[in-house]
């Protein structure tokens, strides 16, 4: 089986915490891979450090097999490779469209000069990411709001405004790091059909989530960290009966 994303020994420390000791996973092409544990335990650290918005102090990660380690995280997206933040970071002053529509950038390839004499090429490039982006903010119950002020989105239609600003950019791999933090239960309920979706089309995704019941109704596998370090992988049943998740959640009864 291909993997999309090969992490090896990956290891980084913060002053005298180590926030992501040796950590070592694969994530299969087309599958989705969740990672789950409590606060702190380095899950979005190590989607910095797979993007290099963190340098690693040792390791290595493979993209389709080629090292981005020292990749600039704009070439890490060009790549394929595009993530979202677990605060929703909306572009100010634009609508939910525009925001929409500024994922597609690394994708136009008319020259600066013909988009702003507004030549056949520009023309023919904004109408198709225009069509693709109104049907994204359709699928995702937003299209009402296309022409909103996306600062004045509900912190739910803002986090849903990131995911599909993300899928604008056609990702190879998509992180998502709790994309469903601030959504209530219907609003979950249709991110989970949502990723998929995303998974049916052939984009890999991997996801950071703190909801339980997203995570074991979506996920083909999933990966538990604990202190900075793999404490178990599996399907979502084997997860659910292991009994160090369970003690890295809820902690062990005193003997």
């Amino acid at each position: 089986m291909t993997n999309a994303l090969e992490v090896v020994d990956l290891t980084r420390s913060f002053g005298g915490v180590r926030a992501c000791d040796k950590v070592s996973f694969t994530v299969p092409d087309g599958g989705l891979t969740a990672v789950i544990g409590p606060n702190g335990a380095g899950k979005t650290t190590v989607f910095n450090l797979v993007t290099n918005l963190y340098a690693a102090d040792s390791g290595d990660v493979r993209f389709y097999g080629t090292s981005i380690l020292d990749r600039l995280p704009a070439e890490i997206a060009a790549m394929g490779l595009v993530r979202t933040f677990q605060s929703a970071r909306i572009y100010p002053g634009m609508t939910a469209l525009e925001n929409v529509l500024a994922g597609a950038h690394i994708h136009i390839r008319a020259p600066v000069w013909q988009q702003m004499l507004w030549l056949g090429r520009a023309r023919r490039e904004e109408a198709a990411c225009a069509a693709k982006a109104e049907a994204l903010l359709n699928l995702v119950g937003l299209a009402p709001f296309r022409d909103v002020a996306a600062t004045d989105l509900p912190m739910g239609g803002q986090k849903l405004l990131e995911v599909v600003r993300a899928l604008m950019a056609e990702p190879r791999l998509l992180l998502l790091d709790e994309p469903a933090a601030g959504l209530n239960d219907a609003e979950t309920a249709d991110l989970a059909e949502l990723l998929r979706a995303v998974r049916g089309s052939g984009i890999t995704v991997m996801v950071v989530e703190h909801n339980m019941s997203l995570v074991m109704g979506v996920a083909d596998e999933v990966i538990v960290l604990d202190a900075g370090t793999i404490v178990a992988r599996g399907s979502p049943r084997e997860i659910q009966r292991n009994e160090r998740v369970i003690a890295a959640y809820v902690g062990q009864e005193a003997p």
